[in-house]
């Protein structure tokens, strides 16, 4: 089956170290900026898992405010600013562009799955030469739900006009292949350097280093 793909956008499609001279500068530390997203991903979790909604920018600026506080460090407006400014600025990895013109010219449709909202989405795939290649940029702030949870994925469904097992999820991110694997997508797990599988779950039938081995299995499977 011919699955629609669907792609997670920060660190699958673009490069979250090229935050790293911002928390450099801020904090003295570029390795800051990994503890930043996993304190701006626990956030968001929290209420995604407790309520209530909150969008996924919100979560941006209190995880930069937490980060300050636990280094002593008083992160201001005008950093704050910068650094989301630069968030919509990402590069994409070198090989996202050719892998996703691939696996258009095989004749499967491409779409951008995020938790960030469409205005930051939108700025980030122009900005990073991606937009033409994506039917739809879709933020699960449309469900009004975070991705790991099922209404993100389900929404996206909708909107795309498929069912859920029409789909697949492509994310360099543990809790979105699993996210999507328990909504009843199919997965494939990008393993960019750190993300590291976890042992309790069950892989998904794709797992790659980058995008460019992505469309060689996906293209091999979803004929």
């Amino acid at each position: 089956m011919k699955r629609v793909l669907v792609f997670d956008v920060n660190e699958t499609l673009l490069d979250l170290s090229a935050l790293d001279p911002h928390f450099q500068r801020v904090f003295g530390d570029a390795k800051v900026r990994v503890e930043w997203f996993q304190t701006m991903l626990q956030s968001a979790f929290l209420t995604t898992i407790t309520g209530p909604y909150l969008p996924f920018g919100e979560h941006f600026k209190a995880a930069l405010a937490i980060t300050g506080e636990r280094h002593g460090v008083n992160v201001g407006k005008d950093d704050e600013r910068a650094i989301l400014q630069q968030v919509r600025a990402l590069p994409p990895h070198p090989e996202v562009r050719p892998a996703l013109e691939r696996l258009r010219d095989a004749g499967f449709r491409l779409a951008a799955l995020t938790n960030s909202t469409a205005q930051v989405e939108e700025a980030q795939l122009r900005h990073a030469g991606l937009a033409d290649l994506f039917e739809k940029a879709l933020s699960a702030d449309s469900a009004k739900r975070l991705k790991p949870a099922a209404e993100a994925y389900q929404t996206a469904a909708r909107e795309l006009g498929v069912t859920t097992a029409e789909m697949r999820m492509v994310a360099a991110h543990v809790w979105d292949v699993q996210g999507a694997l328990r909504a009843g997508c199919a997965a494939a797990f990008v393993e960019r350097p750190g993300a590291v599988w976890n042992p309790l779950l069950e892989k998904p039938d794709v797992v790659a280093r980058d995008l460019a081995e992505v469309a060689d299995r996906v293209i091999e499977l979803d004929r």
